[in-house]
């Protein structure tokens, strides 16, 4: 393959490693500072030129894209899929990732644990937030700050509004969070390539630091992950579209906790920790999708008029709950089940002998009524959480 690493740095660690590791595999790359390109928009012929001249084919894109130029950034790896090039991350999927107040509005409509949080902008409302997402100690945070920069521990809830207060009064936007207080010092960085962790470590505030970025001094050592952090790391990194995410995490007594996503993670923490090959595994995983490339089954599949794709949870269906495959009711219905995803399993193509649990999701192509029935008859509503005051 040929590959174009996008970083403004040839030199820093992460962008070294990742062109080493391509090479070692037998590709071509090249480094290419992200601010000389330029854009052209014309009708049906999108075009990339590298200090002023076309840009040359490449089959695979990895973007390195620092907070500061994500506006940029994103536009060029916008216009290498228009293009039809391969990114390992997509441009929406880095965009999302580095608005924190966004991931945290997107993790909030999914089962996964996200500390409390809140983001008001009048004066009046900030008191209410802070003892809405639990009261003092609270964290603040800039939405631009980046490697623990910006990032403030108000001790008591007049502190905290001063503090929220003079930074409204600069123009900045924060957000409020919930103090977890038995993390303090201390995090889980996961290195998520694909549908897999391929790392994972713990990192150390040095004395009174509360903030554990190794670039505020941290310290750091590997750890082994359990069952529920992986998949939770996981799961993070594919409800926010990246197939390359540093996932950080809390252990709070309730269980993980994303703190944030990182669609660029640095290497060299992660990489001497675990003496693992991390960027040979990022390398690894972009020659299997340009290989073997995602579908959306949902724009393929619009092509048979009346058809579609739907995924829902099995719960209290009698004509298929309990049943193997071949005795339900669904090939009548004109239904046919592609995939089946368990807490503990994944079966692709399953078989008329497998058997239909409760709370199994399914993944069906079939009639578009024949789905609707299934979906919205029997799926059920989501209960509202309590909201339980701090004692």
């Amino acid at each position: 393959m040929k590959i174009a690493i996008l970083s403004r740095s040839r030199k820093c660690y992460s962008t070294h490693r990742l062109r080493e590791a391509a090479l070692a595999r037998g590709h071509k790359v090249r480094v290419l500072d992200t601010m000389k390109f330029s854009i052209g928009v014309e009708e049906d012929s999108p075009e990339l030129y590298y200090r002023g001249k076309p840009l040359s084919t490449y089959d695979a894109v990895l973007p390195r894209i620092g907070q500061s130029i994500t506006f940029f950034g994103c536009a060029v790896v916008r216009q290498f899929e228009q293009m039809g090039v391969y990114t390992a991350n997509e441009s929406l999927a880095i965009g999302r990732s580095r608005d924190k107040l966004r991931s945290m509005q997107v993790l909030s409509r999914h089962e996964i644990g996200i500390p409390a949080t809140a983001f008001v902008r009048d004066k009046n409302d900030i008191i209410p937030a802070i003892e809405r997402v639990g009261g003092a100690p609270v964290i603040i945070k800039l939405l631009e700050g980046t490697q623990g920069v910006g990032v403030i521990l108000a001790d008591t809830n007049k502190i905290a509004e001063a503090i929220i207060q003079t930074l409204h009064g600069t123009n900045q936007n924060v957000l409020i969070q919930n103090f977890v207080k038995e993390s303090k010092g201390k995090d889980i960085r996961a290195i998520v390539v694909g549908d897999r962790v391929v790392g994972a470590m713990r990192r150390r505030a040095t004395g009174d630091e509360f903030r554990s970025n190794v670039h505020r001094g941290g310290t750091v050592e590997v750890v082994e992950l359990d069952e529920e952090f992986e998949k939770v790391a996981i799961k993070a990194a594919q409800i926010m579209g990246l197939r390359v995410a540093g996932v950080d995490m809390l252990e709070a007594e309730e269980g993980p906790q994303i703190l944030e996503i990182n669609s660029s993670p640095g290497l060299e923490g992660i990489e001497r920790a675990t003496q693992k090959d991390i960027a040979g595994a990022i390398i690894e995983d972009m020659e299997h999708q340009v290989s073997f490339p995602d579908v959306d089954l949902r724009q393929r599949l619009r092509l048979a008029a009346g058809f579609s794709v739907a995924e829902f949870e099995v719960h209290n269906i009698p004509e298929i709950q309990g049943k193997p495959l071949r005795e339900t009711t669904l090939s009548q219905q004109n239904i046919q089940v592609l995939h089946i995803s368990r807490p503990d399993s994944v079966i692709p193509n399953p078989k008329g002998d497998e058997v239909i649990l409760e709370g199994d999701h399914l993944l069906c192509y079939g009639e578009i009524s024949a789905l609707k029935s299934l979906v919205l008859d029997h799926v059920p509503k989501k209960k509202k959480k309590k909201k339980t005051s701090k004692s």
